[in-house]
């Protein structure tokens, strides 16, 4: 099993930024990779950004390319959304998930999520 703790929500105005965090423990070593989805009111669990171990790539929704950044810290297990220019339609709970089986992304474990609220 894998325990992801989320971090770092809160409300903000349109343009500012926020930076989430995402602990991991438990058998991390079974996963490689982690990343961020996010779900508004009434909308469908989507997928925001990732990050793979084995070479640091990241990929993003398009939604975001240019204004969100994942980042990990190996030490410290922890995993970082830093989220800037930030618009109403951002507004969502934001989960941390890491794939159960590697890589792939079809059963994941999930975090508690964390609620952002952007103002306009």
């Amino acid at each position: 099993q894998v325990q992801l703790v989320e971090s770092g929500g809160g409300l903000v105005q349109a343009g500012g930024s926020l930076r989430l965090s995402c602990a991991a423990s438990g058998r991390t070593a079974t996963t490689n990779a982690m990343g961020w989805f996010r779900q508004a009111p009434g909308k469908e669990r989507e997928f925001v950004a990732g990050i793979r171990w084995s070479d640091d790539s990241t990929y993003y929704a398009d939604s975001v390319k240019g204004r969100f950044t994942i980042s990990r810290d190996n030490a410290k297990n922890r995993v970082y959304l830093q989220m800037n220019s930030l618009k109403p339609e951002d507004t969502a709970v934001y989960y941390c998930a890491a794939p159960k089986y590697g890589s792939s992304w079809t059963d994941k474990y999930w975090g508690q999520g964390t609620q952002v609220t952007v103002s306009s």
